[in-house]
């Protein structure tokens, strides 16, 4: 017992209070107000006793003046995580992800009220921070699963740049911006995000770091953490070259992201060519970096980059033979329209992203920091490398990927095989057709 607070006379003030603590990769630190819309002031389901409940981050209630009990149960474990013997007061719970509350309230000892969650036709919303991509990639497809097993009415908040992509694959769900949100429609809210500092775990049920990225968003939701990409709709889906190609995105948000290896890019690129691939660079910015450091696009690619929408980014993913890229959101993209994905990365763990046979990671240098509790990833420091930074080790996780590492990956995938076929059949045809000519 104990898993929960009240205050005297409900307001926004606890509300704030209790989502001060969530920062999300977005970048945002401290209140996390700009990353998520806050619930409605007040609960807002009412019941002809008085009683105002919901279950809008955690189960919320406000009972009225007098001689009230108030107690709050998880119905799966069967705990009483929390219990008020006061009247007039704001009762919501300690935990902010998905449990499946019992409210029960008792007026001079007498129960008048009890409420189980109840999500069937109810509206519920669950909210995504803006600015980021993979993380929505990986973690919108939970929301589905919610909204197909709870049978509710969902709403997702999102970025509008992600909302193309998604609200015709999935008519069922209604997408909202954050600036849309009504906050006093829903009966239920959740959010996801990575949550870097819920040392109690209020926003977890489980650090994130222990069991995935994409994963997280399974446990805050309860509903089964085995990954599933999400539908994308592409609304011209037609070839954007003829000849066999690939895409490439090398560039990301952090130095200990890229694939710092001197000459990796050159001499993979240089080896596709020599394949009969034409290799289409599809990141946002043709260099980025701060300070001193700034890394270009490969080259000898041909540059696709710019502020593009999602929608052209896919067209050219999905009809590429494969994708070589890092751990950042143009790969889960890849991941989302079925395209196979070469994933570059040695500050997380392969357990931090989708799985795919294509991963390339090097384990006898340092690796997988990013999954380590004991190091708190700074969004604000570019060169961010917590065990090594300033020695000669700086961002050896993948500057110790070779580039033979990354075509042993390359040569497994099938349609790299098939092409490797077709332009050696191709290739001796020609050389029977000069000799017959000879």
């Amino acid at each position: 017992m104990g898993s929960g607070s009240e205050n005297e006379g409900a307001s926004n003030e606890l509300a704030s209070k209790d989502v001060s603590c969530a920062e999300t990769n977005s970048g945002s630190s401290g209140s996390p107000r700009s990353a998520y819309p806050l619930p409605a002031s007040a609960p807002t389901q009412i019941d002809p006793c008085g009683i105002r409940y919901d279950f809008n981050l955690g189960a919320r209630v406000l009972v009225p003046e007098g001689n009230w009990r108030v107690e709050l149960r998880d119905l799966d474990t069967g705990n009483i995580l929390f219990q008020s013997d006061k009247g007039g007061v704001f009762v919501a719970s300690t935990k902010r992800y998905f449990i499946r509350f019992r409210i029960e309230a008792w007026k001079d000892d007498v129960s008048v009220f009890r409420h189980d969650y109840d999500a069937p036709d109810k509206e519920i919303l669950i909210q995504f921070p803006v600015g980021t991509l993979g993380d929505i990639m990986g973690w919108f497809p939970y929301a589905v699963r919610f909204q197909r097993e709870r049978g509710c009415r969902l709403t997702c908040a999102m970025s509008e740049l992600l909302i193309p992509i998604f609200q015709d694959a999935y008519p069922e769900i209604k997408f909202v911006t954050h600036e849309q949100v009504e906050p006093n429609a829903f009966y239920a809210t959740y959010s996801i995000g990575l949550f870097f500092d819920d040392v109690d775990c209020v926003w977890q049920p489980c650090d994130f770091r222990l069991v995935g990225l994409h994963r997280t968003a399974g446990y805050i939701l309860g509903v089964d953490p085995e990954e599933m990409p999400p539908r994308v709709v592409i609304p011209d889906d037609s070839r954007p070259i003829a000849e066999p190609y690939v895409c490439i995105a090398a560039q990301s948000s952090s130095q200990a992201k890229y694939w710092n290896n001197p000459g990796g890019w050159l001499e993979i690129v240089n080896f596709l060519k020599d394949s009969g691939y034409r290799i289409i660079c599809i990141d946002k910015q043709p260099f980025h970096g701060t300070g001193i450091v700034w890394n270009q696009i490969p080259h000898g690619v041909e540059d696709e980059t710019g502020d593009r929408p999602l929608a052209e980014r896919a067209r050219w993913i999905r009809h590429a033979d494969f994708f070589v890229g890092l751990s950042s959101g143009l790969s889960w993209l890849a991941w989302a329209v079925g395209t196979p994905v070469v994933l570059i990365s040695g500050f997380t763990h392969p357990t931090n992203e989708f799985a795919t046979p294509y991963r390339v990671i090097n384990y006898h240098a340092c690796n997988s920091c990013w999954n380590d509790v004991r190091h708190r990833f700074d969004h604000h420091d570019f060169l961010w490398c917590p065990r090594h930074v300033g020695t000669p080790r700086q961002f050896e996780c993948t500057r110790l990927i070779t580039a033979d590492n990354v075509k042993a990956a390359i040569s497994k995938i099938p349609a790299f095989q098939n092409h490797a076929r077709r332009t050696s059949r191709a290739a001796e045809a020609r050389s029977f057709a000069r000799e017959a000519a000879e």
